[in-house]
């Protein structure tokens, strides 16, 4: 698995410690046991586990995260005949509505996503996670009112706000080491395809009358399949051990591992059990307690992650795209082939390069994409070259993000929470990205008129170079190593 051991020494000098840099004895002891370990499981088991037994189960799981950005997109194009038909056209407050009442559901889905995912395993959150969706898409496509328009959006952003953690936390925990980077980038396609499903699936909406419901109603096929089809893929074997459930846990090792790695999986598992994992994990314990330290980097890297600007420019691209003669469907299909494109290279190098690599030059590309921004709407260039700059850096934007801003934060933090915390912190730090990712909606385009695009787009710079130095001093490399392997090097004292 991690046969590079001089990667020990980046993880073991992060201030989240399991022993303090006074003992020198004993980390010297805890990485000989380390690599002892490594070398009996290398002798036993020359090539990692296969890919393909996991393979199908991260296709399932990432159902969910198809969902959630297709309901993201799918009343942008439509809005305009869904006021109409509903009657509440040139009503930009219900239309802002409309659109934002699903970020209120999702945190609310996201704030519970720990507990939920806790008390009844992976399998049944995804379950839970599909049915408001189906719900709540439901009445959004029947309702002849705004009311009922509202209430299906609250329902489908419950849906949304539990989905992306418990995909995060099942990639995690359900995936080779080998490839986990790569499963993890799996999440970020999905979303695009989401988006881009739901732009495509809009594009008849001004020709045929009521196409709108359509739209919605679509998406309750793949959450129907996403119910149906968690019937038959893997519990994490994570969850069913902190559970007790030894016996099921290996069984389902063998399901995602082979036979011949599902005892090494057991026991490595058993290395990190502390005789705590049946304890509830409090509020209190992750916001000021042992694990602070851990859950406010994994809080700040979403925070940075949304007041990169990311938002804004997906917000302000139409506007860009027409400034310069472009139609908005072919601006949306550039934006989209830029995220997707983006993502796909994430997912060649995730496991490659290692996280904290892709995610450090990723914020550093946001940083010059912003800068060109800032350029555009400078007197410094001619009105054809403002354009040129700001297609230039919004296209830039999106692409590096996709590079590691996006997928990265999703797959590192399941990996660095220790297992009797990781999903309680998830839904927290989730949580922070969307209170930050609703007043960042709100406030930008106010902004945008206080401050001067040159002025804002130098503030989303400055948070983008904030992202550079945070991760070059706190984040750590996860790549190749096993979940149980990490938690032994970044477990706090007591």
């Amino acid at each position: 698995m991690w046969g590079r051991h001089c990667e020990n020494s980046s993880m073991s000098m992060t201030m989240y410690k399991r022993v303090s840099s006074r003992d020198n004895t004993n980390m010297v002891d805890m990485e000989e046991n380390s690599v002892a370990l490594v070398e009996n499981i290398m002798d036993k088991e020359s090539s990692n586990p296969s890919w393909k037994l996991s393979l199908p189960h991260i296709l399932v799981a990432t159902i969910s995260s198809f969902l959630f950005g297709y309901h993201l997109g799918v009343v942008n194009e439509p809005l305009e005949s869904i006021s109409g038909d509903l009657g509440f056209s040139g009503n930009t407050l219900a239309e802002g509505l409309v659109v934002s009442i699903c970020l209120g559901g999702a945190l609310i889905g996201c704030l519970l996503s720990g507990w939920i995912a806790d008390g009844v395993g992976r399998r049944r959150a995804f379950q839970l996670c599909s049915l408001p969706m189906i719900i709540g898409a439901s009445m959004s496509a029947a309702t002849n009112n705004l009311f009922g328009m509202l209430v299906g959006r609250l329902f489908v952003g419950t849906g949304l706000g539990l989905g992306p953690p418990v995909a995060s936390l099942y990639v995690a925990e359900v995936s080779p080491a080998s490839v986990r980077g790569t499963y993890g980038a799996f999440i970020q396609i999905a979303t695009c395809l989401g988006l881009m499903g739901a732009l495509f699936i809009g594009i008849p909406v001004k020709e045929i009358d009521g196409w709108w419901r359509v739209c919605f109603l679509a998406s309750t096929i793949p959450a129907a399949i996403l119910a149906v089809a968690m019937f038959f893929c893997a519990e994490s074997p994570h969850w069913l051990y902190k559970q007790g459930r030894t016996t099921e846990a290996e069984a389902e090792f063998e399901k995602l591992l082979g036979g011949s790695e599902a005892k090494f999986a057991i026991a490595e598992l058993s290395k990190v059990d502390r005789g705590d994992d049946a304890e509830t994990v409090k509020l209190s314990e992750l916001l000021y307690g042992r694990h602070f330290k851990v859950v406010f980097i994994g809080s700040t890297l979403f925070a940075l992650q949304q007041l990169s600007g990311i938002n804004a420019v997906f917000y302000f691209s139409s506007t860009v795209f027409k400034s310069a003669g472009v139609p908005s469907n072919l601006a949306n299909a550039c934006i989209g082939i830029a995220n997707l494109s983006g993502s796909i290279i994430s997912m060649v190098l995730m496991d490659k390069l290692g996280r904290k690599v892709l995610l450090f030059w990723s914020f550093f590309g946001m940083a010059i994409a912003m800068v060109l921004q800032v350029t555009a709407a400078s007197s410094l260039v001619s009105n054809s070259g403002a354009l040129y700059f700001s297609v230039g850096g919004m296209l830039m934007c999106v692409f590096t993000f996709a590079l590691g801003a996006g997928p990265v934060p999703g797959l590192l933090l399941p990996e660095i929470f220790p297992g009797r915390i990781r999903a309680k912190a998830m839904a927290v730090c989730m949580s922070v990205h969307w209170v930050i990712n609703f007043f960042v909606g709100l406030l930008f385009l106010r902004l945008l008129e206080q401050l001067g695009a040159q002025l804002l787009y130098s503030i989303f710079a400055t948070f983008c170079m904030v992202a550079v130095v945070f991760v070059k001093r706190n984040v750590v490399e996860t790549k190749g190593k096993s979940l149980h392997e990490i938690e032994i090097a970044l477990l706090p004292q007591d």
